[in-house]
């Protein structure tokens, strides 16, 4: 698969939820901090953006699609407010694939949903993101618009085959705004979404996700890019924030840590399988990037902290 493909596969939206907001009048609401990834669509009227630590409010018309990936707390009024009606108040009536009425209804009408994200390449996608990405019309809003309406007639309508539905279609919404991203994010936004929208970087990311194992050499993935060795590795650490071999070492422990949660496939297999002659090496690389040996990280009862290269860690979201 491609690199987007890759990572999208790993994250495994689940407990999703959708809703609609039917609002008329001088309304406004409040939304507090969630978890995981939502998304909303404007299919009737307009509205205002506030999104907390954010500058300036958005203006939303139909047509448009804004997506939260880091559960910053949001304002969404009818003219620019600085205070709301608490959303959960508003939405407790409303079981899921139902519509929140408020202020007679009418004038304004979103479909929203929000899912949570897991495993070690959840933290890896969403530090990439802004605080908000807004997707103006077009076929890729189309597309995210059609997706968020059927997940919401599977909640509200459940069916045989309803809990695959709605996860297909979660990763459908995913690429579909990650594909926007990456079609507007400007070059200095940095980080993993950035190098596979560079044309030169790409060709590198490619190259080691398609073979882990093969043992590549800053020179074999600046070949691949077309660029000299030291072009390819300055523009690596500016676009990608980390050294082409230090993301080489992060997408062969995100590929073993999956394996290792998923499958009963033995460590010593794994380890070759992401490019290590003995298991033991495979081992000591595991703990420095995830902080814990392999077998303790395949059975424990949460994902343990992953790390980055520079020594950090993010918890899972859950």
């Amino acid at each position: 698969m491609d690199p987007l493909s890759d990572i999208v596969s790993l994250l495994r939206p689940h407990d999703c939820v959708a809703a609609g907001l039917d609002a008329g009048g001088d309304w406004s609401i409040r939304f507090d901090r969630h978890a995981g990834l939502k998304c909303n669509a404007v299919l009737k009227g307009d509205c205002w953006l506030s999104v907390e630590g954010v500058a300036g409010p958005m203006r939303l018309q139909a047509g448009d699609c804004v997506i939260l990936p880091k559960g910053l707390p949001f304002l969404l009024s009818a003219r620019i407010a600085p205070f709301g009606e608490d959303a959960e108040a508003i939405y407790a009536p409303v079981r899921h694939g139902g519509t929140a009425v408020y202020g007679g209804g009418g004038d304004f009408f979103m479909a929203g949903s929000r899912f949570l994200l897991s495993g070690p390449a959840a933290g890896m996608l969403l530090r990439t993101l802004p605080p908000v990405v807004v997707v103006r019309p077009g076929p890729q809003q189309e597309a995210v618009q059609w997706s968020l309406n059927r997940i919401a007639e599977e909640l509200r309508d459940p069916r045989p085959g309803g809990a695959l539905s709605i996860a297909h279609l979660s990763h459908f919404v995913l690429v579909q705004v990650m594909r926007c991203y990456l079609e507007d994010a400007p070059p200095e936004t940095g980080g993993w979404l950035a190098a596979i929208a560079d044309r030169h970087i790409s060709r590198a990311v490619a190259a080691i996700h398609d073979d882990p194992a093969r043992p590549w050499t800053v020179q074999d993935l600046a070949s691949r890019a077309g660029l000299s060795r030291t072009s390819f590795a300055v523009r690596f650490r500016r676009i990608a924030g980390l050294t082409p071999m230090g993301y080489l070492t992060q997408w062969r422990m995100l590929f073993a840590a999956e394996r290792l949660r998923r499958t009963e496939a033995s460590v010593a297999r794994i380890a070759a399988e992401v490019g290590y002659a003995s298991e033991s090496a495979f081992a000591v690389a595991f703990k420095r990037v995830t902080g814990h040996p392999p077998r303790r990280y395949a059975h424990a009862s949460e994902p343990p902290l992953f790390h980055t290269e520079g020594g950090d860690a993010h918890r899972q979201t859950a």
